[in-house]
Parts: structure tokens; C-alpha cells; sequence
């Protein structure tokens, strides 16, 4: 378990030259308010930025240096696992990056990356992405799970049942089966080789007691062959380099039409979310000749123009989203081809790697050929010799034999571990017996919240949501409020099964204006509820600007405001 203590930070976004300073484990319960700009949402930015290097919202780094003092920043974080004390401290002008394990500094041999990589594989043992779906829920920067890619939400899920050594295994083993396949490819040219040299000198010695002159012919013979060999080898594999070349230049819109993939997606969602607006204030004037505010009557004719104008731009949006949809739908094919095409670029890459091989050993024969001629030119006494070299190439082809039947055996265990390491293997079946425990967890929290539906991740992690009355839904159906219940309901789901795997578990929880967003009172009281009853190891702070309706609930409050347009925290 990752138990958080303290964090402070100076020269940070708006904060200024004195350290602002945080104790997380002082209170059960702490709630952070401020006017807007005055710096709350801050200590999600450094805790980020301590431990992984980067904010948790989308601002570039060097923005994160104070831009008045422009130099000094500096964010150091402590934190326990089990028995070992940890604290990280990192910075900007001066750079600085350090791990201090019981106060002594680990040693940073390698490169920054390098170096940060270790920490979250070693120490951490939690990706940023798995960070911001346990311990950190903010408005700004965070993406749903429901949002993720598969590939992204399988990762989560493998930091929280702690099975990210089947990836790193299947990694490495994709190495070895590379390396098993090349080296049984060379092996195999090797015996051939060598088979091929046993019966060059077999007949060598026989011919030497013939006639040198006629041997020396029918090796010349073969040299001319085998050059022959080797040029229309050459001109097939200038030919698939060129096709190489030129399905790559093919796909050279890849990441352009990946991108546009994503705007066109993003695109989509907005014209929803406003198709989705003008139809509730269509059906609102539709259907209210008073306001049901201030109990004065509406116009007809404001009413009639408001419908018309709301149902003229519905139509208008519906006929876009047909427009949206064509788009997607020749993007989705362009991306089909472009993975198609990768493929047999990849196919014809292996292809050239044969065929140098093969010229490689045809070279090296026309080498030990074009020796055999010259010593069949310069003497006849070599009987004896290769008499000697013909028991050397003999023996070394019974090693190579022995040595390809133990590559054959290897290939064999690598295929079926391969197999087990798959994502359909063993991970697979881990995740399997813990998508009843997820499923029944979210659930859980989504009743304790007042939404009553069925909510059910598949082993894919592809959602199925049924209403009371069974009626089908996908995450995007609902509306914004729905989708934080669904949200909130994952996170804590999550952070129940990193305790019960002992994996991702942590002490802390942050809610950035979750409270302020589409959250109405009663999902509010019900998330009140949820987190009054997390475990007494867990410390919840929750980021607000709902100052009144919020202080009585917690145990903590820590006022933010800006001072001098610095930052600073008011008792």
C-alpha cells in the first residue's frame, strides 16, 4: 500500500518563493476552497508532477515555473510502502530529480527516463494513467474509464490485479522467440552449408585423383551459378525494397488520420451534447406556458420562435451528424487499409531477411569454392588434408544437428508460453474471476448513489448497462450527471480491488470539483454518504467552490487565495 504523508511545493504554477505545504494524513476528511485562480486545484498539478514528471492537467512544463520568480521550483513529496520511508524530490532551474528510500538516495546511474521509469516499475508499481483512475478524479484533465481504449482500460486493470509481469514476461519472450527463429534460420543454412561442403570435399578428393583440370571447370561452373544465384537474388530484393519503400510512403498519413479520427470522435461528442440541449429546450417550451421560476406567462410567439429556431438547428445538427458519420466511416476504412498494408510491408521485410541470408551463404560457398580452385591449381598433394578438414566439417555438422534439435525443442516451449502470456492466456483468466467481484462493487456503489441499473463489464471490458426494465444502454447514453455517478462508482470500485489484491491500494483520495459540476444535491448527499464510509486508512480531500453547503461535512478546511497574484493557503 502507497500511504501518502506530505507534500509542499514553492515557485509552482502561482505559487510563490515559500513552500506551500500539505499534510495528507492529519485529517480523515479535508475540503479545499478558493475563488477561482486562487490555486486549489494546484496540488493535484505537483502531486502529479512529483511523481511522474508531468501535471495532471494538460499544461506544457516549462508553464509550471512561477512566472514571476521564473526559477526555483521545486515539489518534494513523502510516502510510505509497508516498511520503507520514501521521499521524491523534483524541480525546475535548477533541474533536480531524487528518490531518497529510508534517507539514503537511490542511485541514478541511468538517464532521467530511464530512472523514472524504474521508480514507477519498482517502487511505485502504478502507472499515471492507473494513478488518475484510483486516486485522483478532477474535472479538468482526467479521462472516464468508459472513455479509454480498450488497450488503455486493460492496462488499468492489470495495475490493479497487479499482473503487469505477464506483459513485461510476453515482452521479453517476444525477444527470445526472435532470437530462437533467427538463430534456427542460421542454423539451418549452417547445416545445409555444411552438408553442402561434406559432399564438395568428398567429391574434392575423389576428383584430385582425376583430372585437376576438369574439376577446377565444373567449380568454376558452380561459382558462375551461384553469382548468378546471388545477382537474381539482389534484383528480387531491390524489387521488394522499392515496394517496401513505396507502401510506406502509402501510409505516410498515418498519425494524420489517426488524429482526425480523434477530432471527428470529439466533434461528434460536442454535437450531442448540443443536440441533446436544444431538444430539452424545445420539449421545455413545448410543454410550459408559465415558468415554472418566477410563475409568469411565456408568449406564444417567444414560445413559437423559440421552438422553431430549437428544432430548425436539431434538423440541421441531425443532417451533420450524418456527415460525421460518413467521415468516420471512411476514416475507420482508411485505417483498415493502412493496417493492411503495414502488414505486408512487414511480410516482404521478412522476405528481404531470407534473401540476404541466402546470398550471405552462396557468398561465403563461392568463397571457400574459388580457395578450393587454387589449391586444385597449385598442388595435388592435398588428399591427405582434406581427408583432415572432411572429419572437422563432419563433426561440426553432427553439433549443428544436436544444436537445431534444441532449437526446435526450445521453439516449441517458447510457442506454448507464448500462448499462456497472450492477452487471451493467463491474464485473461485472472481477470475473469475478478469481473463478478468488479461488476457486483459498482453496482454496489451505483444503488448507493440512487442510480438503479444494471451495470456489467464483459472480460474485454466492454460495457453492458440494462435499465429496471432491461432497456439496453451504452455509457454515452446518459446524461452528465448519469456519468459521474458511473465514474465515481469505478473509482471507488477500483481502489476496492487494488486493497483486496494489495496491488495499486493507497491512502488517498482526491475529488476535484466533482462536487461542482453535474452532480445534482441528492447524487451529492449520496456521495457524502460513500465517502463517510471509506476505510479509516483512507484521507479524502475534496477540491470545491461549494464553500456553504459543503464545510459542515468535513473534518478540514484548507482556504486557498491569491495574494500579490501569489498563491498562498490560509489558515
Amino acid at each position: 500500500m502507497i500511504f501518502f504523508k506530505t507534500i509542499k511545493w514553492k515557485n509552482f504554477l502561482s505559487t510563490g518563493n515559500t513552500f506551500t505545504e500539505i499534510d495528507f494524513t492529519k485529517h480523515k476528511s479535508t475540503l479545499i476552497v478558493g475563488e477561482n485562480g486562487a490555486g486549489k486545484s494546484t496540488l493535484l498539478d505537483a502531486l502529479c508532477y512529483s511523481l511522474y514528471g508531468k501535471p495532471f492537467r494538460k499544461i506544457n512544463k516549462p508553464q509550471l515555473i512561477n512566472s514571476i520568480n521564473s526559477k526555483g521550483l521545486e515539489v518534494e513529496v513523502e510516502f510510505s510502502i509497508g516498511k520503507r520511508e520514501y521521499k521524491v524530490r523534483r524541480g525546475m532551474k535548477p533541474s533536480i530529480f531524487e528518490i531518497l528510500q529510508d534517507g539514503k538516495p537511490i542511485n541514478q546511474d541511468a538517464e532521467a527516463r530511464d530512472y523514472q521509469e524504474m521508480f514507477e516499475r519498482s517502487i511505485l508499481k502504478l502507472s499515471h494513467k492507473s494513478f488518475s483512475q484510483i486516486v485522483i478524479l478532477g474535472s479538468a484533465a482526467f479521462v472516464p474509464f468508459m472513455q479509454l481504449s480498450t488497450q488503455n482500460r486493460r492496462d488499468v486493470i492489470e495495475d490493479l490485479l497487479d499482473i503487469q509481469i505477464f506483459s513485461t514476461m510476453n515482452t521479453l519472450l517476444k525477444g527470445k522467440l526472435s532470437a530462437n527463429r533467427d538463430t534456427l534460420i542460421a542454423t539451418d543454412f549452417n547445416t545445409k552449408a555444411v552438408g553442402e561442403k561434406i559432399e564438395l570435399y568428398k567429391k574434392h578428393i575423389d576428383s584430385l585423383k582425376q583430372n585437376n583440370e576438369e574439376l577446377v571447370k565444373q567449380k568454376e561452373a558452380k561459382v558462375n551459378e551461384l553469382t548468378t544465384n546471388i545477382q537474381h537474388t539482389n534484383a528480387s530484393i531491390e524489387k521488394l525494397q522499392t515496394e517496401i519503400e513505396k507502401k510506406s510512403s502509402d501510409i505516410g498519413d498515418q498519425d494524420k488520420v489517426r488524429g482526425r479520427l480523434e477530432k471527428i470522435r470529439d466533434i461528434a461528442r460536442q454535437v450531442d451534447l448540443r443536440l441533446e440541449k436544444l431538444r430539452k429546450e424545445a420539449q421545455f417550451f413545448s410543454s410550459y406556458d408559465d415558468c415554472p421560476t418566477c410563475r409568469q406567462g411565456i408568449a406564444h410567439e417567444h414560445k413559437a420562435t423559440i421552438i422553431e429556431k430549437s428544432n430548425s438547428q436539431i434538423t440541421e445538427i441531425e443532417s451533420g451528424k450524418g456527415k460525421i458519420a460518413e467521415e468516420l466511416d471512411s476514416i475507420n476504412s482508411r485505417l483498415t487499409e493502412i493496417s493492411n498494408i503495414s502488414f505486408d510491408i512487414s511480410t516482404k521485410n521478412r522476405e528481404v531477411s531470407d534473401l540476404n541470408v541466402q546470398c550471405r551463404t552462396w557468398a561465403s560457398f563461392i568463397t571457400d569454392i574459388n580457395k578450393e580452385i587454387e589449391l586444385l591449381k597449385t598442388t595435388n598433394k592435398q588428399i591427405e588434408s582434406n581427408n583432415d578438414e572432411l572429419k572437422t566439417l563432419k563433426d561440426e555438422l553432427k553439433e549443428l544437428i544436436v544444436s537445431k534439435e534444441a532449437l526446435i525443442i526450445d521453439k516449441q516451449v517458447l510457442d506454448v508460453a507464448n500462448t499462456l502470456l497472450k492477452d487471451t492466456g493467463i491474464k485473461t483468466k485472472i481477470i475473469k474471476q475478478y469481473v463478478p467481484i468488479m461488476n457486483k462493487l459498482i453496482n454496489k456503489y451505483l444503488a448507493s448513489m440512487d442510480f438503479f441499473v444494471n451495470f456489467e463489464l464483459n472480460e474485454g471490458f466492454e460495457e453492458t448497462i440494462k435499465s429496471r426494465f432491461r432497456d439496453e444502454f451504452s455509457y454515452e447514453s446518459f446524461s452528465e450527471g448519469e456519468k459521474s455517478r458511473i465514474d465515481l462508482a469505478l473509482l471507488f470500485t477500483w481502489r476496492a480491488v487494488a486493497k483486496l489484491r494489495n496491488s495499486a491500494s493507497t491512502n488517498l483520495l482526491i475529488l476535484d470539483e466533482v462536487f461542482d459540476s453535474s452532480m445534482d444535491v441528492q447524487g451529492s448527499d449520496e456521495l457524502m454518504k460513500i465517502l463517510q464510509t471509506l476505510a479509516s486508512d483512507t484521507n479524502v480531500f475534496v477540491i470545491s467552490h461549494k464553500t456553504d453547503q459543503l464545510v459542515d461535512k468535513f473534518a478540514n478546511v484548507i482556504r486557498f487565495e491569491k495574494h500579490k497574484n501569489f498563491s498562498r493557503m490560509v489558515a
